[in-house]
């Protein structure tokens, strides 16, 4: 619970902005990128503000500018994008799905349809070894437990003030 905790406490400001810039529900971006990177505990994570595993291709943006870290695991090596912060790298990943995933965006806000829809998408690579079905039943599952934990730090954050 506590490496959870701490991701929230991390991450959830670049989550919030994320949303709010990307019309994104700020709990399934927090979700996504908890799954994605094991609750912020992964080497892309720690290392490169990678939350999200997005490869380096494609051109650069406001958020990434070319940087890449490269990482040589059982399926060859890969490149992904390195980022100077957390929030660029919950912004990228919000921009990313508005302008590339635009029908999984628009379910942003509606849980199941949204696993649903980012994980039979292009966004999962099965030939990396990803299980789309698990993909979808462990997003939903981290959403419950970040709506969960959300609620909970805001209300310890509101008392302690």
């Amino acid at each position: 619970m506590d490496k959870q905790i701490q991701y929230l406490q991390t991450c959830l400001p670049a989550a919030e902005k994320a949303g709010w810039t990307y019309d994104m529900s700020t709990e399934m971006i927090l979700a996504q990128g908890a799954l994605e990177s094991g609750w912020g505990t992964s080497h892309l994570a720690t290392e490169h503000r990678n939350f999200f595993g997005i490869m380096a291709y494609g051109a650069t943006n406001g958020y990434w500018h070319g940087e890449r870290a490269t990482v040589k695991g059982m399926y060859g090596t890969h490149y992904f994008r390195h980022y100077g912060g957390a929030e660029f790298s919950f912004l990228d990943f919000a921009r990313l799905i508005k302008t590339g995933y635009h029908r999984a965006w628009s379910f942003s806000r509606q849980p199941e349809a949204y696993a649903k829809e980012i994980a039979y998408s292009p966004y999962i690579s099965e030939l990396n070894g990803d299980n789309r079905k698990a993909y979808r039943r462990n997003l939903l599952a981290i959403h419950e437990k970040i709506v969960a934990l959300k609620d909970m730090y805001e209300w310890v954050r509101g008392n302690a003030a």
